[in-house]
């Protein structure tokens, strides 16, 4: 009997070779800095990321607030009227 693909019984035979080959170190590259120093690399990495974004134009904004706004409003209208529609229809039914 053959258990399913990345089954948690029997490890891959990739993990299997990984785990003889390498020793795990206990803290890793956490524990050689100081929490200051992770705050300093977190923001150098956000801002890094942030200068990879494209970032839409004026006239791409404005045309996706506008779809945006108007998608809603006829969510709001369709939401309206079946509420108004069931509203009527139960009064009609129960008096």
């Amino acid at each position: 009997m053959t258990d399913a693909v990345g089954s948690i019984d029997t490890p891959d035979a990739q993990d299997e070779v990984a785990e003889g080959k390498k020793k795990a170190r206990k803290g890793g590259k956490r524990a050689k800095k100081g929490p200051l120093k992770r705050l300093a690399t977190f923001y150098r990495q956000i801002v890094a990321e942030l200068r990879k974004v494209v970032w839409p134009t004026r006239n791409q904004l404005t045309s996706y607030t506008t779809v945006v706004i108007f998608f809603v409003a006829i969510m709001i209208a369709l939401v309206t009227v079946i509420d108004y529609g069931l509203n009527h229809a139960a009064k009609y039914v129960f008096g």
